[in-house]
């Protein structure tokens, strides 16, 4: 029992890191019908703003989180004012050549400003070590993570569905032009919506970085498990990629502690079966808009 609550608790960590990481391709490939494969580099970048704040500028780490939601964010804003809004109206193989350039070009540039080996943040002591819970050892950082994400995952639900701002974006995709002659400014909706998606995958590097690591090739590591939280869970809510990637989350580490030799493979054969049973993800749209 003390290994599957083990097992359990670090899961869901990992899918709340996951979900946290992988919602703003969420709503940008399920919202916006934009396949930005460059997502990962923006938690990239959030990662390392967060890694300098703290481990070289002495930034508290709590302190910098917030830094790097917004570093993010308007390394976001900028490349979707600059670049992204031009390719929302071509054909999902030009997104994705366009946005894998991009990850090229974001792991180059990383590379030549922090090196190439991994980089850690430099936690503080009161998030080290572990807690007994009902005499099982809990990780503190860890269960900071469980919070922080849930809490965040249930803000972002409040917004997409209680908000007027919510209500705009999903009138905005659904159909531009009626939104546009209902006073709805489109441009505006979807620069703020890429934004915020950008500034919560830089949060999600941030806060992952202790556990996943970071360098310049976080981006290329992690676009596939960004890829399947999305396709698993359904791209057209955030309900559906919230519950596969603690899905998946829970998958991985059990199929780590149990069969360590098969690595990565167990997630790959969830969303397989999962992918057969429901092509369409958890939670997708079966029927055309």
């Amino acid at each position: 029992m003390t290994t599957l609550f083990t097992i359990l608790f670090d899961g869901v960590a990992y899918g709340m890191l996951l979900f946290v990481l992988a919602c703003g391709l969420a709503v940008t490939l399920g919202l916006m019908n934009f396949v930005n494969l460059a997502h990962g580099a923006f938690a990239m970048a959030g990662g390392y703003v967060c890694a300098v704040l703290v481990n070289r500028s002495g930034v508290p780490f709590f302190a910098a989180l917030p830094a790097a939601f917004l570093a993010s964010a308007a390394i976001g804003l900028v490349a979707e004012r600059l670049l992204y809004r031009h390719l929302y109206r071509r054909s999902p193989l030009d997104q994705v050549l366009f946005t894998i350039g991009l990850v090229f070009m974001a792991v180059t540039v990383a590379d030549y400003l922090m090196g190439s080996s991994q980089t850690f943040i430099h936690i503080p002591d009161s998030l080290q070590g572990q807690i007994n819970v009902f005499g099982v050892g809990v990780g503190r950082y860890r269960l900071m993570i469980i919070v922080i994400c849930g809490l965040l995952t249930l803000a972002l639900q409040l917004i997409l569905m209680k908000t007027r701002f919510g209500s705009r974006l999903r009138a905005a995709v659904d159909d531009p032009r009626a939104a546009g002659g209902l006073g709805i400014s489109v441009p505006y909706v979807f620069a703020l919506t890429f934004a915020f998606g950008s500034g919560l995958a830089g949060l999600g590097g941030a806060l992952g970085a202790e556990i996943l690591g970071l360098d310049p090739y976080f981006p290329l590591k992690f676009m596939i498990y960004f890829l399947i939280v999305v396709t698993v869970g359904g791209a057209s809510t955030i309900t559906g990629p919230f519950l596969a990637a603690l899905l998946l989350g829970i998958a991985d580490v059990a199929g780590k502690y149990y069969v360590p030799k098969l690595g990565a493979f167990v997630i790959y054969t969830v969303m397989i079966v999962i992918l057969i049973w429901k092509p369409h993800g958890l939670f997708g749209r079966t029927a055309a808009r």
